[in-house]
């Protein structure tokens, strides 16, 4: 499997990453600083995607294998309007949650000819696994990945340490609350939302996921609002 240098979560090297990649400077990401009402009150709106990053520990692996059992057991529709592709690219999760963000929101502009742009023509009428291979593939993507991941406040990492936080994103597609995480063979539906609702409904699930680990304190959530 290829490697690519792990993304920062940091919410200004994701923002100029967003524009290199085509996206509209219209649209930023931002720190939320914490899952209270209050403070989810101040992040600027609409929120269009909460992006969530977690530390993979056993509990969350386990949890992964089991629900990926369930959910191939169930085989559930999705809409075609839910754009999903698999990872197969170690380190590439901050790079395809950006993708997921953006591209179930089709009211944010990408610029014609850019490097989203071009993936997404690519990629639109393929399944999930080829997405993910095309995503694998892509030479513009991976160096525009690369320039960014070297950009962050802490020093860049090398390319063979050991990383062991994952990014995922949560969007609003159809009235359905979507849990996009490209290790997952599935998307996963975690009920009705609404694109003024989607911030609180996706911060309860991520509750959950800190549920399964209660001693990890290290997650960090993010949200592409329009810039302010």
């Amino acid at each position: 499997m290829d490697v690519w240098l792990p993304l920062e979560s940091n919410p200004e090297v994701l923002t100029n990453y967003m524009v290199k990649l085509g996206v509209s400077p219209l649209w930023s990401i931002v720190d939320i600083y914490g899952m209270d009402d209050e403070l989810l009150d101040m992040v600027p709106k609409p929120v269009k995607s909460l992006i969530f990053l977690f530390p993979c520990s056993k509990a969350h692996e386990e949890y992964r294998a089991k629900e990926d059992e369930e959910l191939k057991a169930k085989n559930v529709e999705h809409p075609k309007s839910l754009f999903f592709t698999r990872q197969f690219v170690h380190n590439a999760c901050g790079t395809i949650a950006v993708i997921h963000a953006i591209l179930n929101n089709p009211d944010i502009e990408i610029e014609e000819g850019s490097v989203l742009k071009k993936y997404f023509d690519g990629a639109k009428d393929l399944s999930p696994d080829d997405r993910g291979e095309l995503l694998n593939k892509n030479v513009d993507l991976k160096a525009t990945h690369e320039e960014n991941a070297q950009e962050g406040q802490t020093a860049t990492p090398n390319i063979n340490d050991a990383v062991y936080h994952h990014f995922i994103a949560f969007v609003e597609v159809e009235g359905t609350l979507y849990e996009l995480d490209g290790r997952k063979n599935f998307p996963v539906a975690h009920g009705k939302t609404t694109p003024e609702t989607l911030l609180k409904d996706a911060v309860q699930v991520c509750k959950k996921f800190i549920e399964l680990d209660p001693s990890e304190v290290r997650f960090t959530l993010l949200g592409l609002v329009p810039t302010q």
